[in-house]
């Protein structure tokens, strides 16, 4: 009998002991077949040169963490103004911690300090093509980073501040079809300066030229933010360009509003609409000098009193991206 018991717990033994191993090769076996997860990235915040024809653009990126290799996310490229870099205006706008919210990607170009020694885009230096080579060096930037990185190319918003607000207006002109929404904050229209002493004339407000844009080009629609209190570019120059884009889609005013909340400053928006899209919208900021409005403190060019320019950008342009066919008059 006790042989028989022994053989029964070997026997016993012998079949969990099976069992186990069953188990074991069919829980392998699930892992083997299920899907795995879809690989992702952290945040990236890094440094990167475009080659062209027009020379090299040298560039800061910013991603946001967690993307998957297969997201195609929209893209905001940033122009600073004069005296700034891409660093500072990634830190005094704060548009990566709205880009790490919403997902979306922003690509600051840098002006080289031997083309300025102000580190100012020359967008007025249209006679002896420095403009456009600059131009086509940040177009070749952009390109750079589409290519490196899951970036949707029919979602890219072009904005800048001061001198950058100037050349996004420049750059939208000569390449409309590229960007989808354009946001000028503190900036110069295009075609009222040829030269320096004539963009310094348009910066205090008093135009040398009066241009019409060339007829025929769908521009992207454009969100203007000016201060009115700005002493560096006269808020008549926000004024014009929202005008001028307004004009050239053959768009109405619509009744100004204002808008203040809290103790922030308060803003006064037009509209310029066809019976079919927007062409451009005006925010008039009160008591806002030459700075980013919103933007954050202890930096120079920043307010951080006035309402978040940047959060107002990233909407204006999140509208473009759901319109069927954001592109056409």
């Amino acid at each position: 009998m006790r042989t028989l018991n022994n053989m029964v717990k070997a026997a016993t033994s012998i079949g969990y002991a099976a069992i186990a191993r069953r188990k074991k090769r069919a829980s392998a076996e699930v892992k083997r077949k299920a899907v795995k997860p879809k690989p992702s990235v952290k945040a990236i915040w890094t440094s990167g040169a475009a080659i062209g024809a027009t020379g090299v653009r040298r560039y800061r990126l910013y991603q946001p963490h967690d993307v998957q290799y297969t997201e195609r996310l929209p893209l905001m490229v940033m122009l600073h103004g004069c005296g700034q870099n891409a660093e500072i205006l990634a830190h005094s706008t704060r548009m990566n911690n709205l880009a790490a919210n919403r997902r979306f990607l922003v690509l600051y170009p840098e002006q080289d300090h031997t083309a300025n020694a102000q580190n100012c885009w020359n967008w007025f230096d249209t006679r002896s093509g420095r403009a456009q080579r600059e131009a086509d060096s940040i177009d070749a930037a952009i390109n750079h980073a589409c290519r490196l990185y899951p970036i949707d190319q029919e979602r890219i918003v072009l904005s800048g501040l001061s001198g950058g607000a100037s050349m996004a207006a420049f750059m939208a002109v000569r390449n409309p079809t590229r960007y989808r929404a354009i946001a000028m904050h503190s900036g110069v229209a295009p075609g009222v300066a040829q030269s320096s002493a004539s963009a310094v004339m348009a910066m205090r407000g008093r135009r040398a030229t009066s241009l019409p844009l060339p007829a025929g080009i769908p521009l992207p629609p454009l969100l203007v933010i000016h201060g009115s209190e700005d002493k560096v570019v006269a808020p008549v120059n926000g004024a014009y360009a929202a005008s001028l884009w307004g004009a050239h889609f053959g768009a109405r005013t619509t009744a100004p509003r204002t808008i203040k909340r809290g103790n922030r400053y308060s803003i006064t928006v037009t509209d310029y609409r066809t019976p079919k899209s927007l062409a451009a919208t005006l925010c008039e900021v009160h008591g806002l000098g030459h700075a980013w409005s919103g933007g954050a403190s202890g930096h120079a060019y920043s307010d951080h009193q006035g309402p978040d320019a940047s959060t107002m950008i990233w909407a204006f342009a999140n509208k473009q991206f759901k319109l069927s066919s954001p592109r056409q008059q």
